[in-house]
């Protein structure tokens, strides 16, 4: 009504027929994972400047379970070999633990759209588990079974 104030939030809603908002979804990337916002624009400032990478996107994607995860999606310069624990351990170095992909798909080349941009929903959903990075190991003793 007039008078009242509104705020620019960043989330994307709709006034309803009855007077209620619906929530749509963010404007920005920004995202909300277990109880922590997400800027996916900083984790990709990141992953460029890992060496060997050429370019990256970071998305938010849902599991089997309903759970949200970070995935990123990158491609390698010319003859660059990346291993994957080799980009946690950079990203890792710079941002914290809630901020490090679970998910990580290296393509030869990204998505575009008819005006060039990356078309983030053409890329494919990651193939297997969310991973911590780091091997399994089979409890040693009784109280590790524990």
């Amino acid at each position: 009504a007039a008078g009242e104030r509104l705020y620019r939030t960043g989330d994307l809603a709709r006034w309803m027929e009855d007077g209620n908002v619906d929530f749509i979804g963010r404007i920005d990337n920004q995202a909300k994972i277990r109880g922590y916002r997400i800027e996916t624009g900083e984790i990709e400032s990141q992953l460029l400047r890992v060496e060997g990478v050429r370019e990256a996107v970071v998305l938010v994607r849902s599991d089997a379970n309903g759970q949200k995860a970070l995935c990123a999606y990158y491609t390698p310069d010319t003859g660059a070999e990346l291993v994957v624990n080799d980009l946690r351990s950079a990203l890792a170095q710079e941002l914290p633990g809630y901020m490090i992909p679970s998910y990580f798909v290296e393509m030869e080349r990204l998505p575009l759209t008819p005006n060039g941009k990356i078309d983030r929903k053409a890329l494919p959903a990651p193939e297997g588990e969310a991973g911590s990075g780091t091997e399994y190991v089979a409890p040693r003793n009784e109280l590790e079974t524990k």
